[in-house]
């Protein structure tokens, strides 16, 4: 039956068998969480001999000669510049490795923005009183809150199959200097799964901001992250940005955290000459170097790119079935009666589902009741509103699969008691 067909005599006939449903689910005291994109157990499982790696007789010494015990090397280490290079698709120079956080580099940079010009001529970002920032949706929440809390007023731009809608961004950008960036998940999108195209990537690449410090902040959290055999592939925009003369609008980021161990893995960033000059002096007074230890370990570790990719392909078998979980839940129990929309992605950590419009609060809200927690609606939106109220990120990753197994089943439940309620109120 199809919902949106039926009359009031069957969905109130069908709510009625929901919420048996549903009582006889909240009765069972589950405890189960899809809310983040974090690795499971079984993923976590796979990097332990990283552990393994370095011990007290082992060599500290890079292959630049750097004893990585000591203070030094504000960059990182040569050998982990060069992996995370290979990683990102740019030549290892333009790259600074960090901590163990990308997002921690995302802040930094904004910050250093904020206070320092990263264009001779520009003012630092705090001068502009109506300063602003474009964010596709939907889009990763943790992004949205580092503009909110630098005072940006976020303009949301729509998703399309192939990634942000370019001719929004291109009116707005072009027109408007107080536009200073765009936040993008270029590869795997969270939450879509979607990869931009590659006329996406050049019109990225070809743009002529207002602002001559508007800043594409290059999200690739997922460029090696596929989960079935038929990867999807994303142009470099670096090195169509060196085509068209404008690359020192990109900043590249990525991490090993859901690669090695998320909060103990390697963070890195890449950019052009100009803007790593501006970033190098703020952290020459904020760090004096980071931890090159754990740098060595992974480079010990993985060795090299061929080594990281082979490693990938252990959580490809892993996250693989979880993903079907997910996708076969949806298939069987949402698309016979007509409500939801979700992606099916080749990679990246998510699916996104558009359920029934004005019901997603409600949906999340029933979840938690029933022991499921999912990330927050609206979430996906900056400030955390989303106008349709239908967007839901699933995180499938985290739980073993018979929890994640139930999880869908509850939450296929929910989405269904939640648009009967909706539809009956019509």
């Amino acid at each position: 039956m199809n919902y949106l067909n039926c009359g009031k005599e069957e969905l109130e006939k069908e709510y009625a068998a929901l919420a048996k449903e549903y009582e006889d689910v909240k009765g069972k005291g589950l405890k189960l969480n899809m809310a983040r994109g974090k690795p499971g157990k079984e993923q976590l499982d796979l990097s332990l001999g990283l552990l393994d790696v370095l011990n007290s007789k082992s060599d500290f010494v890079g292959t630049d000669g750097m004893d990585c015990r000591n203070y030094g090397v504000l960059e990182g280490i040569d050998e982990c510049r060069k992996l995370f290079g290979d990683i990102l698709g740019v030549d290892s120079e333009y790259v600074m490795v960090g901590g163990s956080s990308s997002l921690n580099m995302m802040f930094d940079t904004i910050s250093c923005m904020m206070t320092k010009s990263i264009v001779d001529g520009c003012k630092p970002w705090y001068e502009v009183k109506n300063r602003k920032f474009l964010c596709p949706v939907p889009g990763y929440d943790r992004h949205f809150g580092i503009t909110e809390y630098y005072g940006f007023e976020m303009i949301p731009v729509p998703m399309t199959e192939n990634g942000p809608d370019m001719d929004v961004v291109e009116k707005l950008v072009e027109s408007d200097d107080s536009i200073k960036g765009i936040w993008c998940v270029p590869k795997y999108s969270n939450p879509q799964g979607i990869t931009y195209s590659d006329e996406t990537v050049k019109r990225f690449a070809a743009l002529k901001p207002a602002a001559k410090d508007f800043r594409i902040m290059w999200d690739n959290a997922y460029c090696i992250h596929d989960i079935n055999d038929t990867p999807d592939e994303l142009l470099n925009l670096f090195d169509e940005c060196k085509k068209n003369g404008t690359e020192d609008m990109p900043i590249l980021f990525c991490s090993t955290s859901k690669i090695t161990f998320p909060g103990a893995g390697v963070a890195a960033m890449a950019a052009s000459e100009n803007n790593m000059k501006v970033f190098k002096e703020r952290y020459n007074y904020e760090v004096i170097s980071y931890d090159k230890l754990n740098m060595l370990r992974h480079v010990r570790y993985f060795k090299d790119f061929d080594g990281v990719m082979e490693h990938m392909q252990k959580h490809k078998a892993v996250l693989r079935p979880k993903f079907d979980i997910v996708l076969n839940a949806l298939e069987s129990n949402l698309k016979p009666v007509g409500i939801g929309e979700w992606t099916n992605p080749n990679g990246g950590y998510f699916v996104s589902i558009d359920v029934l419009s004005g019901t997603a609060k409600r949906v999340v809200q029933l979840c938690k009741e029933a022991g499921v927690v999912l990330t927050g609606a609206g979430a996906t939106y900056p400030y955390g509103k989303d106008p349709d109220d239908k967007n839901i990120r699933i995180a499938p990753t985290f739980p073993p699969n018979d929890e994640l197994i139930t999880a869908m089943d509850v939450f296929c439940i929910c989405t269904k008691l939640a648009a009967c309620e909706k539809l009956l109120e019509k």
